[in-house]
């Protein structure tokens, strides 16, 4: 039996939460089975930068954090399910990877 395992990979929580919704609903109408969305580790990027460019006066810094959430949803492989996954419309920032696993 093969399945297919989705991987959604944002910086926007609700970009994900949303295709997450929609990709279960989609599930939920073709009747294939799903596990997921699985949350996967949020990654932190952080950046301190001083804030006086030539080092002088008051030692202030800015702190900069970027968080890029996670998603992992595995489907059962339906053909129409897929073709109704595919076209799901992909906000910008939202990277989607679709593998096929054999199981």
């Amino acid at each position: 039996m093969q399945t297919a395992r989705i991987k959604l990979i944002s910086n926007d929580i609700a970009q994900v939460n949303s295709t997450c919704e929609q990709i279960s609903a989609i599930a939920e109408k073709t009747g294939v089975t799903m596990k997921g969305p699985i949350p996967l580790p949020t990654k932190k990027l952080k950046l301190t930068t001083r804030k006086s460019p030539d080092g002088e006066g008051k030692a202030s810094w800015d702190r900069f954090e970027m968080r890029i959430h996670k998603r992992l949803i595995d489907l059962s492989v339906d053909e129409r399910a897929l073709r109704l996954i595919m076209r799901i419309p992909i906000p910008k920032g939202l990277n989607i990877e679709i593998e096929m696993l054999e199981r």
